[in-house]
């Protein structure tokens, strides 16, 4: 069996994500196989999620790095217009009312944001 990784994984330095802006992408091993990821900022704290949206897996943003709605208030999917609460990953609006995204543990110290691997997500190698 291959050994897993669980120690925290080096993503980005904490001034990279910035209040509603820009998402940082990133990628993981999820069962085996390369997944997009990505991380934003909201009421200042760090959060990561899968990039399929939980009502068909699509990758969601709509240019790379884009995952906000207008406002700036939701994560939306680009392709079916799911509106997902980016403190929980819930769906709050579209085709999939209280789905969730697939959310990924980030721990966030000394100017530095880090995900944590588990049993279906793992670092690339």
């Amino acid at each position: 069996m291959p050994e897993r990784h669980l120690e925290p994984q080096a993503l980005c330095a904490s001034s990279e994500l910035q209040e509603g802006g820009d998402a940082v992408t990133f990628e993981v091993m999820e069962f085996g196989r390369p997944a997009p990821a990505f991380a934003v900022r909201f009421d200042n704290v760090a959060v990561a999620y899968l990039n399929r949206c939980a009502h068909v897996p699509a990758e969601m943003d709509w240019q790379p790095g884009k995952f906000w709605d207008q406002d700036r208030r939701f994560i939306i999917c680009s392709v079916h217009g799911a509106l997902y609460d980016p403190g929980s990953g819930r769906c709050v609006s579209g085709p999939c009312p209280g789905a969730r995204l697939h959310a990924i543990r980030l721990k966030e110290e000394g100017g530095q944001v880090h995900w944590y691997p588990s049993d279906r997500l793992q670092p690339l190698s």
